[in-house]
């Protein structure tokens, strides 16, 4: 096949029009010279106020190489340092360009300034210029010499251990956010996956919604420690819970405020969107937070800057958001406690992390990964012996166990067995003990949600009327109510199993009498959900 080679004009290094030029050596002339490599045509990309330059290059390739046949090409750019201009120059050579099969294809990146070199390589990457690269190098001993030459070929599918490398990267990015657990529900990896993505591509506000103790913090931090380490963050991790935030101490801690701006301000503070200035601000329960300073949040989103209290000019800050919230901001919308706007401007990224119940098959290694934990905190390595750890497993694993803190509890559970652990071998028996109490801790947490359902729908005397046993069902079916659209919907979730054996599975008629074994009504429950 023949060889083309398309290269740039050096107006530095390819300079010179005296005699004395050939002592020096001049990449583009250089190329044709040696003996292995013979280029057919060349095709010379210069600017019209570098004439004189091109026609010298081309006359002296035409002595070393007469068998070369040249074209130049005028591509204009007035600035070679501008990438826009430069790019575009290239790229409309490289579109009008006509390349054929039956020809080989060089692009020399050795001279034009960095931007140009750039511009060289991507558009070769992307197959706009259906080539390889050429770079050629001076000799460190002999600088009259023509030197030497490297072919590069950016087809990346011949180099399967650098593409391995890259994939090992993409790994090691998602055991980080998974804090070394060797997750294996494979909707969850998927997730972290998802996550990991957007993490390293853009700097968008992050939403993550998901029961008390699913992990969002932890999860909030892996992101912050990830862009980190990939030099796309430069300042610090801010943390803060909305819900502990009231009143001026709300508006100074996110905002600042400056000296006298309320009673007790006796000192500027700067405030945590200031702190967090080039790195990650993490809004735990951001469904929390007032209205005034939700405002004030918005508008820092939106222009970068906001007033700290008692200030008279904006301060700028430029940082990456991630809100957690275990609530439904669209209801607290509806309930006039969230602007609808700031939702809009936080929930780019929505990300839902399941409760540790959902993650059956994570259970293991995670009572795996708080041992390790453990082990590290307490100076004490222990492990079950595997009659205790099925034990353990066939509970947490079980309909039993509801997990209603999610990690915190199981973090609190193996705290607890491998403290009270005589030996290194955590036992059956003090399994046992340990299962007997979150129990009796989630049943009573239970029986406490229970109440708190079926005292907004009924008064003490009405409830004093009602059987223990019936409070439990009575509580479930009030809950099923709220999350229905209509009652229709509430009565197959309810019936979803006798329904099956009736020929007319009347579900809101027999819905409509269980409420009303109690005084109730599909509007009484639903008005107070």
């Amino acid at each position: 096949m023949k060889k083309v080679l398309i290269g740039l004009l050096g107006v530095s290094l390819d300079m010179g029009t005296r005699e004395n030029r050939w002592e020096r050596w001049r990449p583009t002339v250089s190329l044709f010279q040696h003996d292995d490599l013979l280029i057919d045509r060349f095709e010379l990309l210069s600017q019209a106020r570098f004439r004189k330059l091109a026609s010298t290059v081309s006359e002296d390739i035409e002595q070393v190489s007469p068998e070369t046949k040249l074209n130049e090409h005028l591509v204009e750019f007035k600035d070679p340092w501008d990438f826009e201009e430069v790019y575009a120059a290239l790229y409309d050579f490289a579109r009008d360009y006509d390349f054929r099969d039956d020809e080989e294809y060089y692009i020399h990146i050795t001279t034009g300034t960095h931007v140009a070199q750039i511009c060289l390589f991507l558009l070769t990457e992307s197959n706009h210029f259906p080539a390889k690269l050429i770079q050629a190098s001076p000799s460190k001993k002999n600088r009259d010499s023509i030197g030497t030459y490297n072919i590069i070929d950016l087809d990346l599918s011949r180099y399967e251990v650098l593409a391995n490398r890259f994939q090992d990267e993409i790994v090691e990015s998602q055991a980080l956010l998974k804090a070394g657990i060797a997750t294996k529900d494979e909707s969850f990896n998927k997730l972290i996956e998802r996550i990991e993505k957007v993490s390293l591509r853009s700097a968008a506000a992050l939403l993550l919604t998901g029961p008390t103790g699913a992990g969002k913090s932890q999860l909030a931090k892996k992101v912050y420690e990830l862009r980190k380490q990939k030099h796309q963050l430069t300042g610090s991790f801010v943390e803060v819970n909305c819900a502990t935030l009231r009143g001026d101490a709300a508006m100074s801690t996110l905002f600042g405020h400056k000296k006298g701006a309320f009673t007790g301000a006796i000192t500027d503070r700067a405030g945590l969107l200031k702190e967090a200035e080039g790195g990650l601000l993490f809004l735990d329960e951001i469904g929390e937070l007032g209205l005034d300073e939700q405002a004030m949040l918005l508008r820092a989103l939106e222009d970068k800057s906001f007033m700290p209290m008692g200030s008279d000019s904006l301060v700028t800050s430029h940082f990456q958001l991630i809100c957690g919230t275990n609530r439904s901001l669209q209801k607290s919308i509806k309930e006039g406690l969230f602007r609808e706007d700031l939702l809009a401007r936080i929930n780019i990224w929505n990300f839902e992390l399941p409760g540790l119940k959902d993650r059956a098959a994570d259970i293991e290694p995670n009572i795996d990964h708080e041992l390790k934990k453990f082990a590290n905190d307490s100076g004490r390595v222990l492990r079950f012996n595997v009659e205790s750890k099925n034990q353990y497993l066939k509970f947490a694993t079980s309909a039993d166990a509801t997990w209603q803190g999610n990690f915190r509890d199981l973090n609190a559970s193996i705290h607890r067995m491998a403290t009270l652990a005589d030996t290194a071998r955590i036992g059956s028996e003090t399994v046992q003990e340990e299962i007997d109490l979150l129990k009796n801790q989630w049943h009573a947490s239970g029986r406490d949600k229970d109440m708190d359902v079926l005292s907004s729908v009924l008064d003490d005397a009405e409830l004093s009327l009602i059987d223990p046993f019936d409070k439990p069902q009575l509580a479930n079916v009030v809950l099923v109510c709220r999350d229905s659209r209509s009652m229709a919907e509430a009565g197959r979730k309810l019936y979803a199993v006798s329904r099956q054996t009736k020929k007319v599975a009347n579900d809101s008629d027999r819905l409509k009498k269980y409420l009303a074994k109690f005084s109730l009504s599909w509007e009484k429950v639903v008005a107070n959900s």
